[in-house]
């Protein structure tokens, strides 16, 4: 036992130091991006999806609070036994159908408890994953993210920081690296090169821990960590079924796709629920898995694997039935049936923009020659020298990689990184078949140690957008000036940016420059009122409104050098 977990020793001692290294960018974190406190909200707000400055509350969020919720658990079921029989008898006309939100012709103060509630969880609404379900379904996503969200922030009650989003990051981009780590070494057993498996392995994973692509998705508080890894444990899983015979020597209990499957159902049910560009892998995979099945003359096994995904399709779709209007009818599914659809008009610049970004975060802008004359190289020799199953094999891991990049390329809604995330272990693991293939163990262990230095060092110099350092000063202002009113102005839905800092003001407003020129009366007979000004807006004309119509004057510029996000921060008085 002794000589095993020696021997274990290299590969505990990689996932140690990405850890620590990850962790220490998960506390160089300060700001979040929009959609990562929306994250928080859709988890956490109990059955109320969207902060609406005329809607504080929503239909169902209120029906619950005043219909269900009972002072005992006993009180709780009875009133949900009541509302089942109501619906069931009345149906349309029933309380829960018929009742109605409070919804407000201007916009009103919210409270910084209400902010607060809505992104955290308390005794009241943990562990509540129908509320989750409810909230997401009304976003474009699929549940099982904000689920995993809402369990750690029921877990660790009445706290919001970066560890609870990218802990979930974290352990995903860990079992990553495992996986690399075990793709590595199969790999090598079928190009012949098993001598070079586990060190292949250790350099995968090492290169994609210290890359600026992993620490990107272990910061990004979204889906987009959990559905690399599914896309990952897929490729595991179809090799593993794939090459049976010859994988037995690293694991011998493996059965090919005429046995069971309930992994490889289980995994495509899970990625399926957690992002829908798990799609674009999944199905490419499957296409090419098919094909090579029948050419391999396995056609028992090919309906066996048909069976087995067309049984995952049915159990993703009954799990979350509102995921075919997600893709087909929603304003982000259309938005991407039609970027599809529009041909190559633009196509170039937007192939041009995602290569740039897979060869900054994967760690091959530094070493671009030798990685794409590396790769290029070694998928020849491959092919050349080592016959139908090395083809095969270059198929597997190359088409479902390519085919996803063209299809995220054409269908993103915005040219980020976020979209092709789980493209960044896969493009690592091409840099590394060729080294396989070529190296020998001493040359393996130069790289590994080249890597360890390169890597961090590369990232370091990348300044990642996620940290977005400097917004803890501007939540300092916020906590210094809990006792003020805040007034927001902005267009759009900019400020959910700030909802952390509405959660220590007393109170907010939300206002659009249109409705702040409506002289709301709400912001009439206010001593003082901290006023933020989201970016693109004219603070001046703001500044003269203030003093002109509600006699206000400027007191004190709380952030002179502008916030993270572009904001203006000021203080009014009222005049003297």
């Amino acid at each position: 036992m002794s000589k095993k977990r020696l021997r274990a020793l290299p590969e505990v001692l990689i996932l140690l130091l990405c850890a620590v290294w990850l962790l220490y960018g998960i506390s160089q974190k300060e700001g979040y991006h929009m959609d990562e406190l929306l994250s928080f909200e859709l988890a956490n707000a109990k059955f109320n999806p969207w902060i609406v400055p005329t809607q504080p509350q929503g239909r169902l969020a209120k029906f619950v609070e005043n219909e269900i919720d009972g002072e005992s658990l006993s009180e709780t079921v009875d009133n949900l036994k009541i509302t089942v029989e109501d619906v069931v008898q009345n149906k349309r006309n029933s309380k829960l159908l018929t009742y109605r939100a409070d919804v407000y012709e201007q916009p009103v103060w919210i409270t910084g408890k209400q902010f607060w509630d809505y992104i955290t969880v308390d005794g009241k609404d943990a562990f509540c994953y129908p509320s989750v379900y409810f909230n997401v379904k009304d976003d474009n996503h699929p549940p099982l993210h904000f689920m995993m969200l809402h369990t750690v922030s029921s877990v660790l009650q009445g706290r919001l920081n970066q560890f609870m989003g990218c802990g979930i990051n974290l352990l995903c981009v860990l079992g990553i690296m495992i996986l690399l780590m075990r793709l590595g070494q199969m790999t090598a057993v079928l190009l012949g090169k098993k001598e070079n498996g586990r060190l292949a392995g250790l350099w995968a994973a090492s290169l994609y821990g210290f890359s600026a692509g992993a620490l990107s998705t272990t910061l990004l508080i979204r889906m987009y960590a959990m559905v690399s890894l599914f896309c990952v444990a897929l490729l595991v899983i179809h090799m593993e079924k794939m090459y049976t015979g010859r994988l037995r020597s690293l694991r011998p209990g493996l059965r090919d796709f005429s046995g069971k499957n309930k992994l490889l159902i289980l995994v495509t049910v899970l990625g399926f629920w957690t992002q829908y560009f798990f799609l674009f892998y999944c199905l490419l995979l499957a296409a090419v898995t098919v094909v090579w099945l029948w050419r391999m003359d396995r056609k028992h096994e090919v309906w066996c694997y048909v069976r087995s995904m067309v049984t995952a399709a049915v159990i993703g779709v009954a799990g979350f039935p509102f995921a075919i209007a997600d893709v087909f009818a929603s304003g982000r599914g259309v938005e991407a049936l039609s970027n599809l659809s529009s041909g190559l008009d633009g196509y170039g610049m937007r192939l041009k923009a995602f290569g740039r970004i897979i060869l900054r975060e994967s760690g091959m802008g530094t070493v671009f020659v030798l990685g794409v004359v590396c790769i290029g190289l070694g998928i020849w020799h491959v092919v050349k020298e080592k016959g139908i199953y090395a083809r095969e094999l270059v198929c597997l891991l190359v088409l479902p990689v390519l085919g996803y990049f063209l299809l995220a390329a054409r269908m993103s809604p915005y040219l980020v990184d976020r979209y092709i995330m789980p493209l960044f272990p896969f493009v690592i693991l091409l840099l590394v078949l060729p080294v396989v293939c070529f190296a020998n163990k001493s040359l393996l262990w130069g790289v590994i140690g080249i890597t360890l230095l390169i890597q961090p060092i590369q990232t370091l110099r990348y300044d990642n957008p996620y940290l977005y350092k400097g917004y803890r000063k501007q939540l300092q202002i916020a906590e210094e000036y809990r006792n003020y009113p805040c007034v927001c102005i902005g267009e759009g839905v900019g400020y959910y940016e700030n909802l952390l800092e509405f959660a220590e003001y007393e109170k907010t407003l939300i206002l659009t420059p249109q409705e702040f020129s409506q002289d709301p009366e709400t912001v009439k007979g206010l001593d003082e009122v901290v006023l933020i000004v989201k970016d693109g807006l004219n603070t001046k004309q703001i500044r003269d409104r203030m003093e002109r119509v509600y006699h206000m004057s400027l007191t004190r510029v709380l952030m002179p050098e502008g916030g993270v996000y572009g904001d203006e921060i000021l203080l009014f008085g009222a005049m003297e």
